[in-house]
């Protein structure tokens, strides 16, 4: 897979939750904090995201909000209006009203919560991505499709919801980097950078391998000092230090996931030593590979 793909792939675990509400000005809707990535779809009408700091943010029809963190906030149709309900499971879909009526798909997508990755940790709490006519038509496209599985429901719609979901996580944060771009920093910078990309992709291809700078170094078609530079800009660290990282997450995902023996998951990570494996596991995660797979440090799915 490409490297965002496999990135997200690696961090996210069991299926995303969402829930669609209709409701008619005036309303307002608390949101908690919840232990995954948040999102919101307007799906028709209009409303306004009050963050617990800064700036309301403006959602029109076919705009998609991602909260990388869960972060709590308010959802409103005015800035006059009071808030009355908090957002929980079973609360009616319809609530008829005088007003505008506005629809929205909330849900969630379940993280490991050990699972970090800079691509996602670097974002900001509150990342939006307008969907204009023109402005991104496979993101639009699939808003709408999704609206329009949810609104007339038929024989595969069960299936193909989930899988519109983890699409439209991948279009959204590939619509974010890609507007960051210019800037050339951090993640977004790395996705732009092909001398970056290359060696990134080459780790996630194969991280059972002994990588070393030069090697990836020639697979970039950079010199050695480039690649150390423009990797530790934009990824946050250097190649090597990333390699370590990338294979436990990649075991951390492994052990959860497949039934692999741990000297198998060892392997596929680039140790053929299953002690020294458990000792940079346990150094990364705080636990033994064999109580991370028992599920000993509490991660669990979101519910939404």
């Amino acid at each position: 897979m490409d490297v965002l793909s496999d990135t997200i792939t690696a961090i996210r675990t069991g299926a995303p939750t969402c829930g669609v509400f209709i409701r008619h000005a005036p309303w307002g809707r608390d949101y908690p904090v919840v232990p995954g990535t948040g999102f919101h779809v307007v799906l028709a009408g209009s409303c306004w995201l009050v963050p617990p700091s800064g700036a309301p943010i403006a959602l029109g029809a076919g705009d998609v909000i991602l909260m990388p963190r869960g972060s709590g906030h308010v959802l409103v149709d005015s800035l006059d209006s009071a808030v009355t309900e908090q957002a929980h499971l079973g609360e009616p879909r319809e609530l008829s009203g005088p007003g505008v009526r506005s629809e929205l798909m909330c849900g969630a997508y379940a993280l490991g919560r050990q699972r970090s990755h800079r691509l996602l940790d670097e974002l900001p709490d509150f990342v939006h991505i307008p969907v204009r006519p023109g402005a991104d038509p496979g993101l639009r496209g699939l808003v709408d499709v999704l609206a329009m599985e949810l609104a007339r429901p038929r024989a595969g719609t069960d299936a193909a919801v989930p899988a519109l979901l983890e699409t439209l996580l991948l279009f959204a944060l590939r619509a974010w980097f890609e507007k960051q771009a210019p800037a050339r920093t951090g993640w977004a910078g790395a996705f732009a950078d092909p001398g970056v990309l290359a060696a990134l992709r080459a780790i996630h291809d194969a991280p059972e391998r002994a990588w070393t700078v030069p090697e990836l170094s020639a697979v970039a078609g950079v010199s050695r000092a480039t690649l150390t530079r423009r990797f530790a800009a934009t990824v946050g660290e250097p190649p090597l230090s990333y390699l370590t990282r990338w294979r436990m997450l990649t075991a951390a995902r492994l052990l959860r996931d497949t039934d692999t023996p741990l000297a198998g998951v060892a392997r596929k990570v680039g140790y053929q030593s299953e002690f020294a494996f458990a000792k940079a596991f346990k150094r990364e995660y705080g636990l033994a590979p064999g109580q991370y797979r028992r599920g000993d440090d509490g991660e669990s799915v979101v519910a939404v």
